[in-house]
């Protein structure tokens, strides 16, 4: 099955690439920034640019979220003029590895902040000693101390042996209550695969069949090109449907990738964000 679908979406990739498609994925993207480098200055400059975008290019949509460490949240709310999500990682990112209370109040203070959106790391410590109940137990108690916020939670794939066990981690954090699952924290190598992503959003096929709730899908990691975007588009709507084409259900991770999507539209070099 996941060798037919890869042939599928590869070979009418060309197809899906159209205006409107390009113009789709530059909806969906969570523009980001998440270096350890990155000041006041440059995550102002960051939200100014989307609050700009609008007068450069009316025709085209703006990105669905800014997405930075938690500790810049309150400052992208506060320069943000735009109807754009404010999205941070919490939970102890990239790694997950610190006190449970830690994370908890990480979550919370980013909530409290005024995040829309909190991408945590799935507990790979836990779940890879096998202690299924324990990774659970964290994701429920991440989302219940973002409360409203859409949680997203991040899998790591490529930390993954299997498919069975990206498919296996699926399940386990949308049954916790994760709004969304997502690939990778671009901290890790491999990022974000076609291969894992088939896995997830079939993961996310079955669990809506059997709880009638869906869950979002964000690919991340390594994503830049016009053709990555494409091909995850693709098999979102190849899985998914159509209905999981938006901005509500379909995230893509990425920094570079929404200059060369303009670039693509404009038929020519723009260096925007």
């Amino acid at each position: 099955m996941l060798d037919k679908i890869l042939k599928a979406v590869h070979d009418n990739l060309e197809n899906w690439n159209t205006p409107h498609n390009l113009a789709l994925c530059l909806s969906c993207i969570d523009l980001t920034t998440l270096n350890t480098t990155d000041t006041q200055a440059r995550v102002e400059g960051f939200a100014a640019k989307v609050n700009g975008f609008r007068e450069k290019y009316p025709q085209y949509p703006l990105p669905a979220a800014i997405c930075v460490y938690s500790k810049w949240g309150e400052t992208v709310k506060k320069a943000l003029k735009e109807d754009v999500k404010v999205a941070v990682v919490a939970g102890g990112f990239p790694h997950s590895q610190t006190f449970l209370e830690v994370k908890l109040l990480e979550c919370r203070m980013a909530a409290d902040a005024g995040a829309d959106e909190v991408d945590v790391v799935l507990p790979l410590n836990l779940f890879m000693s096998g202690d299924s109940e324990g990774t659970a137990r964290e994701i429920a108690a991440m989302k219940e101390a973002v409360g409203e916020r859409h949680l997203k939670v991040i899998l790591e794939t490529g930390a993954l042996a299997s498919s069975e066990k990206i498919h296996e981690a699926s399940m386990l954090v949308m049954e916790a209550g994760a709004d969304f699952i997502k690939t990778s924290t671009g901290k890790q190598e491999p990022g974000a695969t076609p291969a894992a992503a088939i896995v997830m959003c079939n993961s996310i096929k079955e669990y809506y069949k059997k709880s009638g709730r869906k869950v979002g899908f964000k690919p991340a990691g390594g994503i830049s090109t016009v053709k990555d975007a494409l091909c995850y588009l693709a098999i979102v709507d190849t899985i998914l449907g159509k209905e999981w084409l938006t901005p509500e259900l379909f995230r893509i991770g990425a920094s570079r990738l929404a200059n060369n999507l303009l670039s693509a539209l404009e038929q020519k070099t723009v260096g925007y964000y």
